[in-house]
């Protein structure tokens, strides 16, 4: 299992080596919690169930009276009913979370794909949708059986098979079968993609203030750069949202020496191009008004 993700409550990456160490982290956390759920939620019943507070004070009156307890009861005041049930709410919060993830993580394993890969796998029938090739993308690294799948990443040894490089493979692909649909999605990327031209200056922050509040409030949340635009800058737009655009700027290759910019920029910041610069061609398809 290569690398599926970065986690920061482990401060580590999930993959080959570690990927069935994660999974039964996420297995019993859950597991711990509800074990810590159940003591809080029988001492704050024994509690309430025994002594009744006027007020929380230290005056209280013993229900059970008849039936006394000769142990030291412990003192439960009004501060530890409060910690208790917040203890309990963490405690099952990070039960439901974790459990999430958890069943998650055992997707992954047992399809034998990467949330990487999945997304992959997404935009490749995405793209034999729109193109119409009446091509099959087929996973390479799923052997067609759940178990299958299931002894690569959990061994006896606890060392998983393979060597993090080469991995087995269905007939019919090979080691580069991922590698040649994701050159392929990234020339469909530039196909489909739209020129655009900046009308007003950006100068990068995450949260403009000065471009609208629905672009504010809208900014996308992610590790993603923002790219700074200067009025009349050219921008390959390849996706958007409702007011932010991600592309790349288009630099002069002999000025500029090759280097690339990509990230988000206020769609209000950019209009379409209505024709190509160089060649005076219409762009996705346009007709030239007359």
């Amino acid at each position: 299992m290569k690398m599926d993700h970065h986690c920061p409550w482990i401060n580590n990456c999930c993959g080959y080596q570690n990927h069935a160490s994660f999974t039964l982290f996420l297995f019993l956390a859950p597991l711990g919690c509800i074990h810590a759920s159940f003591i809080f939620i029988m001492t704050m019943y024994t509690q309430l169930y025994n002594r009744i507070s006027f007020g929380w004070s230290s005056v209280k009156i013993d229900m059970s009276a008849a039936k006394r307890d000769p142990r030291t009861n412990i003192p439960f005041g009004l501060s530890a009913f409060a910690a208790s049930l917040f203890a309990l709410g963490l405690a099952l919060g990070t039960t439901i979370a974790v459990g999430m993830l958890f069943i998650i993580q055992m997707k992954v394993i047992l399809t034998n794909k990467t949330s990487i890969e999945s997304w992959i796998e997404e935009k490749a029938k995405d793209r034999i949708q729109y193109y119409q090739t009446g091509e099959t993308f087929v996973f390479p690294y799923d052997m067609g059986s759940k178990w299958k799948n299931f002894k690569q990443v959990f061994t006896w040894s606890g060392i998983p098979e393979g060597d993090g490089l080469d991995w087995p493979v269905r007939d019919g692909c090979h080691q580069y079968s991922l590698t040649i649909e994701q050159l392929k999605q990234k020339a469909d990327k530039r196909v489909r993609s739209v020129r655009y031209r900046a009308i007003e200056d950006y100068s990068g922050v995450c949260c403009p203030v000065t471009k609208g509040v629905k672009t504010f409030f809208t900014t996308p949340c992610t590790e993603e750069p923002r790219i700074a635009l200067s009025k009349g800058d050219l921008i390959l737009a390849t996706r958007g949202l409702k007011h932010w655009m991600y592309g790349e700027k288009i630099h002069d290759s002999a000025a500029d020496g090759g280097i690339r910019e990509r990230g988000w920029f206020p769609r209000k910041c950019v209009e379409k191009c209505q024709y190509d610069s160089e060649m005076d061609q219409p762009v996705d398809g346009e007709k030239k008004n007359r």
